[in-house]
């Protein structure tokens, strides 16, 4: 036995074990703070890359009733199509944030804004008035800034889910309850591709 500065007696293996426990803990409580400090870095990179999309969003969706308005007057009788874009709108405006609804409706009127272009090829008298080309190239610088807004958040939702997913980051993910998100996905219609006759 060994006696501290105060006269009291002490064992030096239990000292030792006492510090090593110490060591032990701040250790594990240091990785935990990296950790969870990494998750929140991530959570913000994903939060502003959504923020980014979403401006680009909100502007494709503000020029989208000048483009049916303008569209309607040369086919009115493509009501359905007209019907479809009104109600992807509408699905935009009632989901979540960042929810794979939102996501969902979002691709629903890209892919009916993209038929709306198409069915304007129909009428070339359409296709050469003034009003619609500055549409169509509003919409084309719009769709231009959200293709790389996508990719810029989709970049941010795989660091992130790799922070989710991997280990140790799994560990704390799940005790924090940070869960895996979705990637905005290229919508199936531009997916495909379309056959030119000639």
């Amino acid at each position: 036995m060994v006696e501290n500065y105060f006269g009291e007696a002490y064992e030096k293996p239990m000292v030792a074990l006492w510090v090593t426990l110490g060591v032990v803990l701040g250790v594990f409580l240091l990785v935990v703070v990296v950790l969870y400090n990494r998750f929140i870095s991530r959570l913000n990179r994903l939060r502003n890359g959504f923020a980014a999309m979403d401006v680009q969003l909100k502007k494709r969706w503000d020029v989208v009733p000048q483009l049916v308005e303008t569209v309607r007057g040369y086919a009115s009788h493509e009501r359905e199509l007209f019907e479809r874009v009104t109600k992807a709108r509408r699905g935009i405006e009632l989901a979540e944030s960042a929810g794979p609804e939102r996501f969902s409706h979002e691709q629903d009127l890209g892919a009916g804004v993209a038929k709306v272009m198409l069915l304007a090829e129909d009428y070339p008298e359409l296709k050469a008035g003034e009003q619609f080309l500055n549409l169509q190239r509003n919409l084309s610088e719009v769709e231009a800034q959200i293709a790389a807004a996508r990719r810029a958040f989709n970049a941010a939702v795989t660091d992130w889910n790799d922070g989710v997913e991997k280990f140790p980051g799994n560990l704390l993910a799940g005790i924090f309850g940070f869960r895996v998100h979705d990637w905005f996905e290229t919508p199936e219609f531009q997916r495909k591709v379309t056959d030119i006759q000639l």
